[in-house]
């Protein structure tokens, strides 16, 4: 299987990964930390995918897409930390005032998982930073160890997943997800 990662800039394909089956669904689309949080709770049914439809169209897109040959099989959200609610999280630090990018969410679509995705993602997604002038790149990977992590709440990724990739673990932050702690983990580019 040849997977490649490629810019999140069609709409239909990233809704293939993140959209509901109901357009009138209220999921995530992948924007509860990219845009405010009023604005994220405005947001509802079609009008959600509609700004992610917007964001595709813009200049960068809103992160990465994994291909499985012309099938959309994963999707990893990656912009600039300031342009995140990352930028005001109390419980995530800053390590430092570099303009460095955030990489919050790893999605691989059932049917697609235990091949490789999630790993040719996060290497996508670091290129892509780094393709658009990231000095560092971040993550807030779930330090879960040997545990068990619901799939609902394995967006943030594994600590062991970004190790694999190069990030280090940079600083332990206060965040807490699905019962694991989530650790700040961080990748040089410069």
């Amino acid at each position: 299987m040849a997977i490649e990662v490629r810019p999140a800039s069609v709409f239909e394909d990233v809704a293939a990964v993140l959209g509901p089956r109901s357009p009138a669904a209220d999921v995530c689309w992948c924007l509860s930390y990219r845009i405010p949080s009023k604005l994220n709770k405005e947001l509802r049914g079609p009008a959600r995918g509609d700004h992610v439809a917007r964001l595709c169209r813009a200049d960068p897109p809103p992160g990465v897409l994994a291909y499985d040959g012309d099938e959309p099989a994963g999707w990893a959200a990656v912009a600039p930390r300031a342009d995140t609610s990352f930028a005001r999280n109390r419980k995530i630090p800053h390590v430092d005032d570099l303009p460095v990018w955030s990489l919050w969410c790893v999605r691989v679509r059932p049917g697609h998982r235990k091949q490789g995705i999630t790993h040719a993602l996060i290497a996508g997604a670091v290129d892509f930073a780094r393709a658009h002038g990231a000095p560092a790149i971040e993550a807030y990977a779930l330090d879960n160890g040997d545990a068990k992590v619901d799939l609902t709440m394995a967006y943030a990724g594994l600590r062991k997943n970004f190790e694999r990739a190069g990030f280090v673990h940079a600083a332990d932050t206060t965040s807490v997800l699905a019962g694991h702690p989530r650790i700040l983990m961080r990748l040089d580019l410069r």
